[in-house]
């Protein structure tokens, strides 16, 4: 078993008409084993960045305090708000410093930019970054997620829909997947705030 897969992890990010979701599970495990199911893996950054952090719980951890600090002294030295673009390359960078003894996390930011249009990024643990206008998925079900996310998703959705869909995408790839579920959060980010959503999961 790969160290990225032993808490177990499912995080979707898909983008709407002016508008962009992120999912996750919230079960945390010790292989096959269940330690937690609320625990969070999908981090507010501002009011238009999210970021979702698959992989070693600790390194979650560690990851989402890290950007905390790196956000925090950009925003002190620049007197400006970090885009979501400019989020992704300081996360890419800050994987690529360490890419030796690297995080053992594969990210995905998910953030509305300076126009309040979708912006997408997911990159694998040494920072090297993919950039997407539909959908991006992180985490130990990644197969099931690809495979609902390409059925269900559509262009342009609302975030009603956009809801609807990640919900579904996300709770039929759970069902599948030993290693992650429990239960899941939506986040659906609009120019005009942040709707969040807790949905129950099988438990079993």
């Amino acid at each position: 078993m790969s160290i990225l897969e032993y808490n177990g992890a499912a995080i979707i990010a898909m983008a709407g008409k002016d508008c962009v979701g992120i999912a996750c599970d919230t079960r945390l495990g010790a292989q096959a084993q269940t330690v937690a199911c609320d625990f969070r893996k999908v981090f507010k950054m501002s009011d238009k960045i999210f970021v979702g952090l698959a992989g070693l719980a600790t390194d979650v951890l560690t990851m989402q305090n890290l950007l905390k600090f790196r956000q925090n002294l950009y925003e002190l030295r620049e007197d400006r708000e970090l885009t979501p673009k400019v989020f992704s390359n300081v996360l890419s960078n800050l994987l690529y410093e360490k890419r030796f003894g690297p995080y053992f996390i594969e990210p995905v930011v998910a953030g509305l930019d300076e126009n309040n249009q979708p912006f997408l990024s997911g990159m694998d643990l040494i920072g090297a970054p993919v950039y997407t206008d539909d959908f991006v998925v992180t985490g130990t079900a990644t197969a099931n997620m690809y495979g609902m996310c390409e059925t269900l998703y559509k262009k342009d959705m609302e975030p009603d829909q956009l809801f609807e869909t990640l919900s579904q995408a996300l709770l039929a790839s759970l069902d599948r997947d030993a290693l992650s579920g429990w239960g899941a959060t939506v986040h659906i980010i609009t120019k005009d705030g942040v709707t969040s959503r807790e949905l129950k999961g099988r438990m079993d």
